[in-house]
């Protein structure tokens, strides 16, 4: 996440400069234009898991006749390989792997995953912002570390409690989480703090409360604390503020929900009631925007704002693809995933495989089993022809069971060896 992460504060960092150059120094805009960059960097992989998604809804009816076919067989050992071989000729007909789809999907994990951790720690990642605070720091005596009012405000932080302060990234990290009372309390124990200001004369720590401030709320704030300081009378909270915090997790969990559905418009398998991964979706497109809704409420409200930027661009750029997928012609997308497939396996020294070859596949399976069963039914054949040859010729000339049968089929049995044994 380290080197991810260094890129996407990089890229928030010049956002951040961009908007001061128009004497806007605030983080909730850059969070909003940082989420547009991302979201269109991240096009190409998003127009290709859709496709694959398109694919697989076309694909779904012959996989699902599969997983019918070979259903309360699954301890069938050869039943399973049948059925694997199967599949895997279906992709192949369309050009595709079973892992096609998720490959997207894997590039685009810990992209979110570090982009969740820039904007859940700012200063770490955006050098602008940072030196706002490390101007703070410099005003602070040496050993403020000790001092009873530092430590107590530290330890009213609840992720960062009992951390060394003598890192200094660490002091930066919990100065973002301040709140209005909280600077209130820094500036009266160390004066000096209040008496820095920036170039342009601004006092740092108004500067600060400033570029955390979007919409009347801190983006370091929950919005249950937001909620919590309103019906405390704390801070000063207004009540633009509380519909502000009341609005960031409905509108994340609402944005999110309809995102999904849009999605989900151009992926719809034609036997999507009978097919059990999407009536998953669609419970899975149910309760993700109510998890939504929840971390929202309890998440610091720059993540919250990041979420809805996030969904809000999401609707706005699945409208665009499902437009450009609907001039998208399957067996144009299926002969293009196939060229693809074949000057892979051309590298690799492989025959091509050929646009609809799954029924010539499956004939020759079947025909590879004929042949495997007729040969299986001439040994039995043979075995038996000589068991019974060996039958009538040790009974001959003596009624079945008597004694001089035995002892003729005992006679026989020597000459026979004898003979044999002469040669």
């Amino acid at each position: 996440m380290g080197p991810i992460g260094d890129i996407l504060g990089w890229i928030m960092d010049l956002l951040f400069r961009f908007t001061s150059m128009f004497g806007i120094v605030n983080i909730g805009l850059c969070i909003i234009l940082f989420t547009l960059v991302t979201k269109l960097l991240m096009i190409p992989l998003t127009i290709k898991q859709q496709k694959s998604s398109k694919l697989m809804a076309v694909m779904q009816p012959e996989l699902t006749a599969i997983q019918k076919k070979y259903k309360g067989k699954e301890g069938d050992q050869k039943a399973m390989m049948m059925m694997q071989t199967e599949t895997k000729a279906v992709y192949e007909k369309y050009g595709t792997s079973m892992t096609g789809g998720c490959l997207p999907m894997l590039i685009q994990l810990p992209i979110i995953f570090a982009l969740y951790r820039v904007i859940y720690n700012i200063p770490a990642y955006v050098h602008s912002v940072r030196g706002y605070y490390e101007m703070v720091i410099a005003n602070l005596p040496a050993g403020f570390q000790t001092n009873q009012t530092f430590m107590d405000l530290a330890s009213s932080s609840k992720m960062l409690s009992g951390a060394d302060f003598t890192d200094l990234n660490k002091v930066i990290d919990l100065l973002y989480t301040f709140t209005g009372k909280q600077w209130e309390v820094l500036v009266g124990a160390f004066p000096q703090v209040g008496q820095a200001v920036t170039e342009s004369g601004d006092s740092v720590v108004s500067a600060i409360e400033r570029m955390q401030t979007f919409f009347g709320l801190n983006i370091a704030y929950t919005p249950m604390q937001v909620i919590g300081n309103f019906f405390s009378h704390v801070d000063g909270t207004t009540v633009f503020a509380l519909i502000a915090a009341l609005a960031i997790p409905l509108l994340a969990g609402a944005s999110q929900w309809y995102s999904s559905k849009l999605m989900m418009a151009t992926t719809q398998s034609p036997q999507g009631d009978e097919n059990p991964g999407a009536n998953m979706m669609k419970s899975m497109n149910v309760m993700m925007p109510l998890m939504s809704v929840f971390f929202c409420f309890t998440f610091a409200t720059g993540i919250g704002l990041y979420w809805v930027a996030q969904s809000v661009f999401t609707i706005i750029q699945q409208v665009g693809i499902n437009s450009y997928l609907k001039k998208v012609d399957i067996d144009d997308l299926v002969q293009k995933n196939v060229e693809k497939t074949n000057k892979k396996r051309a590298k690799r020294g492989l025959p091509p495989t050929r646009v609809g070859n799954v029924d010539e596949m499956m004939q020759k399976m079947q025909e590879k089993e004929s042949r495997e069963e007729s040969k299986r039914m001439e040994k039995i054949a043979k075995t038996k022809a000589l068991v019974e040859e060996n039958k009538n010729y040790y009974n001959a000339d003596a009624k079945a069971g008597s004694l001089a049968s035995k002892a003729n089929m005992v006679a026989k049995y020597n000459e026979k060896h004898e003979k044999g044994g002469k040669k």
